[in-house]
């Protein structure tokens, strides 16, 4: 449309409501129906699932591209495929960006670049989460170089705003090449199967160099970013259901790092016994159960959140209430792989880890744990380095930190499960407690290994042995004999045990080096 330059306001007004129309409309109905037709929401359907209702305020919707070439100087549709600004979810301040299919197919390019550069700074002033709802082709190639010094200056935000303000990314459509670089700088990524993908190589490209077939979800679909990459926190079937998913995630995060979450209180009582779970864990140490049965006896109302459900299932990393304070848990999964922990659970774990404590969220650790996994393609794979990231994690927590040892937790993995020695705040035990080097089996048949094979009866000699170790070095007091376990609790009393120590830490302050930032094994 032309825009008048002289006449009254009245007219101004009229002209300016045409454009803004035009601007919230998107091209034209066929387009809208294409994106329904593929089963994906426009942007603005989006963000009105996202944002309380009528909350949201749009900035920059006027914005046109400048470019030329290409054909592009007749085609400059105002918002430029991406839609930016801030609304409330349950009446807190968010910010979000929303890239628009149906324009450039989502494309980014220098003007659409400039206004996610500009929300981010925006959010990060104002100290509170972002949110992008991805569905891009990826750079504008028609504007060649600029477009990919705009994804720089996305990239470059993501990094300033980590630890400092949440940032959550919701994959509704595809992200391929550099563009899947920001979803991956983020706090968390959401993933909705069969219309989202991430990849940094397309199907065509990795059959032409590999000779490998695959199809887009094959490749980068939610399911295998959710369960084998690691990539992806959360698969959905469907938008709706993940961007409500999206809302309650905010619920339990604090808008910046220097708030707390906030607190909503239950009719669970504090100090409710929690009987069930003298039962639930087997005395057995070689029996396994699901840990999630023991969070949810645990928290309040028997609601958590569990982070990377489908990814690196031997531990557990959830979101939980405990007297309506938000606190993180992170546990053993007997029920997977017997709980050990290996390079998927240490990344998964160290990342968690190192996420509460950047936005001033307890730790509670649930240690059922037999050690780290044995094996060439372990040790190859560099389970070392790995391990690594979740020790430097917990060591670098100041957050207030609980350990609560179940039933097993030998070697390295009891030292790497936040135990007293790496600067756990409180340890606790139940009676069916061990904590060892290695479990009583193992360690008879290497201490006493000459006397087993000199004796006429080797099994007799080994089973008492096995016995003597037991009484001697893993009876359930030893720890707290030598102040590494401050007290052996009733399994009935955990929850008041844990909201009650949580409580007397709630204005802990740590003191750290000056320095710069430490040096992670990555």
């Amino acid at each position: 449309m032309s825009i008048a330059t002289e006449g009254p306001v009245r007219d101004r007004l009229t002209e300016l409501a045409e454009i803004k129309a035009l601007a919230v409309g998107g091209p034209d109905d066929k387009a809208t129906a294409r994106q329904h037709a593929k089963g994906k929401l426009t942007a603005r359907e989006r963000i009105d699932l996202l944002l309380d209702e009528g909350s949201f305020q749009e900035i920059e919707a006027l914005r046109r591209h400048r470019a030329t070439g290409f054909g592009l100087e007749d085609k400059r549709p105002y918002t430029d495929g991406v839609i930016t600004g801030w609304g409330t979810v349950h009446g807190r301040t968010v910010f979000v960006y929303a890239h628009d299919f149906r324009i450039f197919g989502g494309a980014l390019g220098e003007a659409h670049a400039a206004k996610i550069h500009k929300v981010m700074d925006l959010a990060l002033a104002a100290g509170a989460p972002l949110v992008s709802l991805n569905d891009g082709a990826g750079a504008r190639i028609q504007e060649g170089v600029t477009a990919l010094a705009g994804y720089g200056g996305i990239f470059q935000r993501n990094t300033k705003a980590s630890g400092v303000i949440p940032q959550i990314s919701v994959m509704l459509g595809p992200c391929a090449g550099g563009a899947a670089y920001s979803p991956a700088l983020t706090d968390f990524v959401f993933m909705v199967r069969e219309t989202s993908q991430m990849f940094i190589t397309g199907p065509d490209v990795v059959k032409a160099v590999t000779g490998e077939e695959i199809t887009q979800n094959g490749l980068g679909g939610a399911d295998v970013h959710a369960t084998v990459s690691g990539v992806a926190a959360f698969a959905y079937d469907d938008e709706a259901t993940c961007l409500e998913d999206v809302r309650y995630l905010l619920s339990l995060l604090p808008s910046n790092n220097r708030e707390t979450a906030p607190r909503q209180l239950s009719q669970d009582p504090a100090r409710r016994p929690t009987e069930s779970l003298r039962e639930i864990v087997p005395a057995n140490a070689n029996q396994a159960y699901d840990i999630r049965a023991v969070i949810e006896e645990i928290v309040d109302d028997g609601e958590y959140f569990e982070i990377q459900p489908g990814w690196a299932t031997n531990v557990v990393c959830a979101l939980v209430r405990l007297d309506g304070h938000v606190t993180g848990v992170v546990a053993n999964q007997p029920s997977a792989f017997a709980g050990v922990l290996d390079i998927h659970a240490s990344e998964k774990a160290a990342r968690f880890v190192q996420f509460c404590d950047a936005f001033c969220i307890p730790l509670v650790t649930l240690v059922d744990v037999p050690g780290f996994l044995p094996g060439v393609d372990q040790e190859h794979g560099g389970i070392i380095r790995h391990g690594a990231k979740l020790l430097y994690a917990y060591c670098n927590a100041t957050v207030p930190r609980i350990q609560l040892i179940l039933r097993k937790a030998y070697g390295g993995a009891y030292i790497v499960m936040d135990s007293r020695s790496i600067g756990a705040d409180v340890s606790l035990a139940w009676p069916s407690n061990e904590i060892a080097v290695m479990g009583a089996e193992g360690a008879a048949n290497v201490i006493f290994r000459r006397e087993i094979a000199a004796a006429d009866d080797p099994d007799a000699v080994r089973a008492r042995k096995i016995k003597e170790y037991q009484s001697e070095l893993m009876h359930p007091y030893y720890a707290a004999e030598r102040g590494l376990v401050d007290d052996v609790i009733d399994p009935a009393e955990t929850r008041s045990a844990l909201i009650g120590a949580l409580a007397m830490l709630r204005s802990k302050y740590a003191d750290t080096p000056s320095r710069k930032h430490g040096n992670p094994p990555v």
